[in-house]
């Protein structure tokens, strides 16, 4: 992670702020829904790789440019957090929950450069807990490492980091506070802003997800608590989880995967009668299957777009629309067909998100989704190739990871990219959250069983 005293990868590191190009509105407060804050400990970074040929030119002026229209857009991304008054004063909500005040305090952007790799050689190092020999590589020192609070007023809500590399290539590094919206909403934030640095003409105002006011606090409790939340001790205003004994140790590998890989592992465990199992339920099957073999779990969170055009978002205001659900085994996952496991996860979730805004509406408390059992993203239909510093140049790897993972781990399956056509037939890039010692076991596993390293 870069912080005000860089670590060695990163050097020079410079901060400064943008801020939207016009004033907005006094009225422009942004509600949060019970999703919102079930997020609020959760922020997404995601970090794309730009050879030199793709950054030839650019300075931070023409970078920052676009960046005042992108916010007049995107005005709550600027905003800051307040709490309610009672009177229903600021922001007019009640007592105490947090809301965004779209005060156009800003988004911080970080400089930075990487002087000892070109993109090729950091891409091709070893990760952390790979390294044998001293060098290795950490995605996080790329994209500024985020936490709001403890003064909430003053807590940017987006960071966004430009490091140079020693062959003139770049990287642009995306850390977004979760309540903001989920990771489509994120990625299509970052998609307008390049459009506009290429000179692509925007909407001049974005659509209104429709967010409603709160929910007053229910009679009764729900009948059913959301499987897929877990409370965590309560964090006042650092909103980063404490609770988690596995967050010391927790560890971030990232397994590329080809199409002909995918399609080999669809042969080897799939039937004729699963045959049309998506790439997600596949890769969530097999991992599931593996960490059920170092530990229990029998309950996993399933996360996926409920939207069937993931590139709409970008004709809207950032939110929290991804479906959020478990799946519950009731047999021994570690000895099971995968193909069943697969099938359980296509046809048996059970959207909680309707819960999950319930049980947040009888009052705040703090609480992890990510973690909370292990937890699968379906990011495939992610635009993350979309991000275009210039028009025609694709990233040459890009990838996300979500930070405040609870003890349970996530796992992120995105489109693989590197040349390949976007889509199901594609590569993936699979990105895993783990405490360290399940994290080698897993991969051991995913190397004896599957071939997958």
């Amino acid at each position: 992670m870069v912080t005000a005293t860089a670590r060695p990868a990163v050097t020079g590191v410079r901060m400064s702020s943008v801020v939207p190009a016009s004033v907005t509105g006094e009225n422009e407060d942004r509600r949060l829904t019970g999703l919102d804050l079930a997020m609020k400990l959760h922020y997404i970074k995601a970090v794309y790789f730009f050879d030199e040929k793709a950054a030839e030119g650019l300075t931070i002026y023409d970078m920052k440019k676009p960046m005042f229209p992108w916010l007049q857009l995107y005005h709550p991304a600027a905003g800051r957090i307040r709490r309610g008054t009672k009177s229903g004063g600021e922001g007019r909500g009640e007592e105490g929950r947090p809301f965004i005040k779209c005060n156009d305090g800003g988004v911080r952007i970080v400089e930075a450069y990487c002087p000892d790799w070109t993109v090729e050689e950091w891409l091709r190092l070893p990760t952390a807990e790979e390294d044998r020999d001293g060098g290795f590589r950490d995605d996080d020192w790329l994209a500024f490492d985020q936490v709001l609070g403890p003064d909430l007023g003053f807590s940017p809500l987006v960071y966004v980091q430009f490091t140079w590399f020693k062959c003139g290539g770049l990287s642009v590094g995306l850390s977004w506070a979760h309540l903001l919206g989920d990771p489509f909403s994120a990625c299509a934030f970052i998609n307008t802003w390049a459009q506009l640095l290429h000179g692509r003409v925007t909407p001049l105002s974005l659509h209104h997800p429709g967010f409603k006011d709160p929910s007053p606090p229910p009679l009764h409790r729900p009948k059913k608590n959301p499987s897929s939340l877990k409370r965590v001790d309560p964090v006042a205003d650092s909103w980063r989880p404490t609770s988690n004994p596995n967050a010391a140790t927790t560890r971030t590998h990232t397994f590329r995967l080809t199409a002909q890989q995918l399609n080999d592992l669809a042969s080897a465990a799939t039937s004729a009668s699963t045959a049309k199992i998506s790439r997600f339920d596949l890769l969530a099957a097999i991992l599931w299957k593996s960490v059920a073999k170092i530990r229990e779990a029998t309950t996993v969170t399933i996360c996926w777009n409920k939207s069937p055009a993931a590139a709409g978002r970008e004709r809207e205001l950032p939110s929290n629309k991804m479906a959020v659900g478990a799946v519950h085994a009731d047999f021994a996952v570690a000895k099971c067909e995968v193909s069943e496991l697969a099938e359980l996860i296509a046809e048996r979730k059970e959207d909680e998100s309707d819960s999950i805004e319930e049980a947040m509406s009888g009052g705040e408390f703090d609480c992890v989704v990510y973690g909370a059992n292990l937890t699968f993203v379906n990011l495939e239909e992610a635009p993350i190739y979309e991000m275009q510093v210039k028009k025609g140049r694709k990233p040459v790897f890009a990838n996300c990871k979500i930070e405040g993972v609870g003890e349970e781990g996530a796992v992120l399956v995105l489109p693989g990219g590197g040349g390949e056509k976007e889509g199901e037939g594609s590569g993936k890039t699979v990105t895993v959250m783990l405490p360290a010692k399940q994290l080698a076991g897993l991969k051991e596993d995913l190397r004896k069983s599957w071939g997958i390293v």
